[in-house]
This record gives C-alpha cells, structure tokens and sequence, in this order.
C-alpha cells in the first residue's frame, strides 16, 4: 500500500524518506522536505536563500523522478524560510515561480521560520505530487 523511496542520488535521510507513494485510486506522493545539501551531504550556498532555493528545488525535482513523477504533477508544497523580512520570502518564491512549481497552479504556503534541521540552512520544501499511469 505505502512505497517510501530514499533517493540513491541524493544524500540520505537520517530517519526518514524522501517520498512515500500511497495507492489509493490517484497514485500520490508524500515527499520528505527537500533540503540544500549536494550528494556529498555539504550545505549548497551557505548564507545565500536563492541559491538554496535552486538546490532544494533540484533535489526536489530528483525526489519526483525517483517515484514516477515530475514538478508538473506536484499539487501540494510547503516552502519554509529562514527569514521574518518579506523581500527574502518573495526572493525564494521567485525560484519556486521559476522552477515550474507554479504551473498548474498548485497548493502552497510560504512560511518564515526560525530555523530549520542542517546548521545554516535557509530553506526546505514539502511537497504532495501525482505519480502519474
């Protein structure tokens, strides 16, 4: 019933995977929060949001494919950020726009955040996906 998939591409999880699909008439994907570590487990783009934003969103995207799905059939995101100041949210939002997130539309809340799980890290993304026939 449940399939949880950990990313042979992407840095492992400590206690977690990176996606669960469920069947459940509509294939869905559950995907762990994308976060902006490269392979190797370093922190990509200390200090800077947008290029941790385009990190999360590139293992994101890695996440999708592991589980049959793509950015196109996400229907659901959380986008946490480090940051009370508005401009950094909309800053990150922009790489979300521009990753193809945006199109369909789907769900999605942009939350500032006090801090996240990695030591300098500034941003991660949640996301439900179709996994399509």
């Amino acid at each position: 019933m449940i399939r949880r998939v950990t990313v042979p591409s992407l840095f492992p999880p400590p206690t977690y995977s990176h996606a669960s699909v469920v069947e459940a008439g509509t294939r869905l994907a559950f995907l762990a929060g994308s976060v902006p570590l490269g392979p190797d487990g370093t922190l990509v783009g200390p200090g800077d949001p947008v290029r941790q934003a385009e990190q999360v969103i590139d293992n994101l995207r890695e996440q999708l494919i592991a589980v049959g799905s793509d950015l196109e059939h996400v229907v659901a995101t959380d986008v946490y950020v480090v940051s009370g100041e508005p401009a950094v949210l909309s800053a990150v939002w922009s790489v979300v726009e521009a990753s193809g997130l945006s199109t369909g539309p789907h769900s999605s809340t942009l939350i500032g955040v006090a801090c996240l799980g990695y030591t300098g890290q500034l941003v991660e993304i949640t996301a439900t996906a179709v996994v399509p026939e």
